[in-house]
């Protein structure tokens, strides 16, 4: 398993939101290159980046950050939010990105992220956030009837590298990941699943590590900044 350390951007810093919610954003830096380097230098193999203002406005706004990080780090990046064309998917590839996660498209456009898994394999994850088992799209402000296995089945076999599967309702909250629907997701599937949302303790990391579904690996933001995991032991732990 991989550790993604999150860098959540929105109005160019990097902060952590409290469920989901914008008005309730904590600033940790703002400097997200510096940040990254942190991670970078601390042993992480990937970043998982979020454009928070891209998912509201449907279009990438936190671009940047995004590149300033990009050349300031060697490990690969993926990143979410605002990205919902081919166009856009292509352009960021372009300037260094590893892979794209797409979120609201893959609700709205399942056609689009196959096509985008043909033309760019393997740098096509897709992002599915969940409230009470239901898909949440436009940066988490609209739920769905369309539960999040029913989704993830949509892509299998069409070349997806990755679903990163998000509990809302544990997102930023510290209070663990839902290690059970994460599991059952994986478990349901032939794609790789990034578990998100909660992840707050080295023990919930040894929780999804032991969860009993193959996990490519887990996100973890707050609890990196607040030093609750440290991530050169989290990093080894999953990796061990």
């Amino acid at each position: 398993m991989i550790l993604y350390p999150a860098i959540d951007l929105k109005d160019g810093n990097c902060v952590r939101l409290y469920k989901g919610e914008m008005d309730q954003a904590t600033i940790f830096s703002n400097n997200p290159a510096a940040q990254a380097l942190e991670f970078e230098a601390a042993g992480c193999e990937w970043l998982h980046l979020v454009d928070l203002n891209g998912a509201f406005a449907g279009a990438p706004v936190n671009d940047a950050p995004v590149e300033a990080i990009l050349n300031a780090c060697s490990v690969p990046a993926q990143l979410g939010g605002g990205i919902r064309d081919i166009e856009t998917i292509e352009r960021w590839l372009s300037k260094g990105l590893a892979r794209v996660i797409l979120g609201t498209v893959a609700l709205r456009n399942p056609d689009l992220v196959k096509q985008a898994a043909r033309l760019f394999p393997q740098q096509v994850a897709v992002g599915i956030d969940a409230r009470s088992g239901k898909v949440a799209i436009e940066g988490w402000a609209e739920t769905s009837d369309v539960m999040a296995v029913d989704l993830a089945r949509r892509f299998e076999d069409a070349g997806v590298a990755a679903l990163i599967y998000t509990d809302i309702d544990r997102d930023g909250a510290m209070q663990g990941p839902n290690v059970e629907a994460t599991a059952a997701l994986a478990n349901a599937v032939n794609i790789p699943v990034i578990a998100s949302g909660g992840v707050s303790s080295m023990a919930d990391l040894q929780a999804l590590k032991d969860c009993g579904a193959p996990l490519d690996g887990a996100i973890s933001g707050r609890a990196l900044y607040d030093g609750a995991i440290d991530v050169a032991a989290a990093a080894a732990l999953l990796k061990g």
